[in-house]
């Protein structure tokens, strides 16, 4: 069977402090390239499979563009994250779906209930209960649906692996991470999965953040960069990790299930992180800080979000400790 890196391959990236004792360890890898896609930093197994789950949106979001759907400004940035689920989020993927000729019922992933809660408030006020649009993932949804109504091809069978617009993602993963798919799997919303190892996501990552500057880059990678950046609310939410990152620092910002972050500064310095124990709590206080030791980012700036954004450990409702980087990733601050 595939499977990914073990822990005997990984490092030590975070820990979680209560009242003087070190009660988690976070272990798992990490990898930063420079703008020119070269390995300045590598933690534990960079080459192994991981799955991005949905930090590999946005590559999704440019299959779709690629295949004919016309998304603007704030529907990009929908199309590649994993909103919260308001109802300006809710709003919005029905808009897509509306113009398309389609409607929520057309969507293959589940419904679920809001991360945001004012919108999970009206949802049970209105008895509507649960709703594929308030899904994190139903702007991706909607953008690979649209690209069926704009060939023709079969709505049903969208999130088929052989299905046409699976294939399109297969060829943009292919191409912006520099490596062969290595396995093929089905991600919580029902879409395909597809593993490739940290390096590639990071590479990915780095062409995506240089697309605005670089005026030979694809036009469409260009605009998923710009539109997330630009609308960071439809990427996740207002007060939300992804969000804080991209409105304060100005860097793509993607976090996925199972542990996974990405991110990529203007210039292109990336970081990919995987915790191998599929807890995100502690990814975005070790990717910022991965790229602030590569000199990609001014290390005081990071520290202000990442003190927004770090969730605090609590005893009642004072500090009782703290979530911490692990000496394999605060020795490089050295």
């Amino acid at each position: 069977m595939i499977h990914t890196f073990r822990a005997d391959d990984a490092v030590e990236l975070a820990v979680l402090e209560r009242s003087g004792f070190v009660e988690s360890r976070h272990i798992g890898s990490a990898v930063v390239l420079a703008g020119d896609g070269s390995i300045v930093t590598s933690l534990g197994d960079v080459s192994a499979p991981i799955y991005p789950r949905s930090a590999a949106k946005p590559l999704q979001a440019l299959a779709a563009m690629q295949a004919g759907v016309p998304l603007r400004g704030a529907q990009v940035a929908v199309a590649a994250g994993s909103h919260s689920g308001s109802l300006q989020h809710m709003d919005l993927v029905e808009g897509m779906l509306k113009t398309a000729g389609l409607t929520e019922a057309h969507l293959g992933c589940p419904a679920d209930w809001p991360g945001d809660p004012d919108a999970r408030a009206w949802l049970v006020r209105t008895e509507r209960g649960k709703s594929k649009l308030a899904m994190n993932c139903s702007g991706k949804h909607a953008a690979f649906l649209w690209a069926c109504v704009e060939n023709g091809w079969d709505l049903d069978g969208y999130l088929e692996p052989n299905h046409p617009m699976q294939r399109g993602v297969r060829t943009v993963m292919e191409e912006y991470t520099g490596e062969t798919v290595r396995h093929t799997g089905t991600d919580g919303c029902g879409a395909p999965v597809m593993a490739v190892s940290l390096t590639g996501l990071a590479r990915a990552f780095t062409t995506l953040a240089k697309a605005p500057s670089d005026k030979n880059a694809n036009a469409r990678a260009a605009t998923i960069a710009t539109s997330m950046l630009d609308y960071p609310w439809a990427v996740q939410g207002h007060g939300r990790p992804n969000t804080v990152v991209m409105e304060e620092l100005g860097v793509l910002a993607k976090l996925g299930a199972e542990g996974v972050l990405a991110l990529a500064a203007p210039n292109g310095a990336s970081v990919a992180v995987k915790m191998l124990d599929g807890n995100g709590r502690a990814a975005t206080l070790v990717g910022l800080t991965l790229l602030a030791a590569s000199g990609a980012l001014d290390i005081p700036a990071v520290a202000q979000v990442l003190g927004k954004v770090v969730p605090p450990v609590l005893g009642g409702s004072h500090h009782a400790g703290s979530l911490r980087l692990g000496q394999a990733v605060s020795a490089l601050l050295d």
